[in-house]
């Protein structure tokens, strides 16, 4: 019973160490017999963000430098709030990943919402995202109008949103219905001006002409859920803006929209092709799951262990979750901690796991205490260049 058939000796032995820290009825360790493994690893981060960056790199090096699939490797987190870095990281780079429980935060209504607006902003012929918006929020144009609009639009072999502000509408659409379309149609071609010179600050304005934070409060259960949708969408506008990194000009309006298109292409691909996929799920998820490659993220305190825990003096229970989270690895484990994360708006300084501190020092590598390696940081240049090449179809 004690044998274990899944993780190395080393990642076993951290296991042992941790959990013998909680008080046993009868004592057992766990044993293997598949030799001692890579040394578990920790990366010290500077924050949520950094550490997405950093261990969406190591994955892109486990990847394309040792040949491991995306379905052998998983990240574990505490809560499911943690998955949103990693989620848009993996995006960034193009690998396809499952969230197991929760709502993806690229498939949420609000995001799915202002990402429609982009396209139409981007591409006025886009009839699927004129759909999605031209009634949201509500503008009183129902499915009567829209069905005549979109017979119109066939008539003369054009899109939705050019038909809306042609005068042959009038045939088939009474004064108040044209005038509504016609509203719209002005909204987006306003708005369509500003966003080919600066789309993120565009977008952010849009989503303040339209009231979209209002429309928001109409349509949820309580205000805080309406602040939490907001604050999707704030977070979409930052993430668009934060794909123009260094010192290169602004993406244009249809770059942003094709690395969007992209997104949309990688998310219907991997529900067409299932399992080879990064696992994101949180501990109490990945019991009785097994993974060659594991990262246990977010090892701080008030995290892991959670707040609650520590304030009711449930430790040993969050212990045990660590445990899950150590034994559920195979091949390499690991950790890491963001010295400052984002809390209730305001960055907070952090302190790291207590768990961490239980464990054996001398049997973990931490990248803080280790001169940097040159040779190891050209792999992971090129493990990313291979994946870019990848994406490219050049392979």
């Amino acid at each position: 019973l004690e044998q274990n058939y899944r993780s190395s000796a080393r990642i076993l032995g951290l296991a042992n160490h941790l959990i013998a820290n909680n008080p046993h009825v009868f004592a057992k360790r766990l044993w293997s017999d598949h030799g001692p493994g890579d040394r578990p690893r920790v990366l010290s981060c500077r924050n949520e963000d950094h550490e997405a960056e950093r261990v969406v790199s190591e994955i892109l090096n486990l990847r394309f430098t040792h040949g491991a699939p995306w379905g052998e490797i998983a990240i574990l987190y505490r809560g499911n709030h943690q998955a949103r870095p990693f989620e848009k990281t993996l995006r960034e780079h193009s690998v396809p990943y499952f969230l197991s429980g929760g709502t993806s935060f690229f498939a949420r209504t609000e995001v799915k919402d202002l990402m429609a607006y982009l396209r139409l902003l981007a591409n006025p012929d886009d009839d699927a995202a004129f759909l999605r918006v031209v009634n949201t929020p509500r503008r009183e144009i129902g499915p009567t109008t829209l069905e005549a609009l979109a017979g119109y639009a066939r008539g003369r072999g054009i899109g939705l949103l050019a038909a809306s502000g042609e005068l042959g509408l009038g045939e088939h659409l009474g004064e108040r219905q044209r005038e509504r379309l016609h509203t719209f149609t002005s909204l987006i071609q306003t708005f369509a001006q500003r966003a080919a010179s600066a789309p993120t600050t565009a977008l952010r304005a849009l989503t303040d002409a339209i009231d979209y934070g209002i429309w928001l409060r109409e349509n949820a259960s309580s205000q805080a859920v309406a602040d939490r949708r907001m604050s999707n969408v704030n977070e979409l506008i930052d993430w668009l803006g934060a794909l123009n990194k260094g010192d290169q000009p602004e993406r244009t309006l249809n770059e942003m929209v094709s690395h969007l298109t992209l997104i949309d292409v990688m998310d219907r691909q991997e529900e067409a092709a299932g399992g080879d996929r990064v696992h994101l799920m949180t501990l109490h998820a990945s019991k009785g799951l097994e993974f060659p490659h594991v990262f246990l993220v977010g090892m701080e305190e008030e995290l892991l262990p959670h707040r609650t825990s520590i304030e009711e003096d449930t430790i040993e229970e969050e212990r045990r979750l660590a445990y899950v989270g150590i034994t559920r690895a195979r091949q390499t484990l690991t950790f890491s901690l963001a010295r400052r994360r984002k809390l209730y708006g305001e960055l907070i300084r952090t302190e790291p796991s207590r768990f961490l501190a239980e464990l054996p020092q001398d049997a973990l590598e931490r990248d803080d205490q280790r001169e940097p390696d040159p040779a190891a940081s050209r792999l992971r240049g090129l493990a990313h260049l291979a994946n870019l090449r990848g994406i490219l179809g050049q392979e």
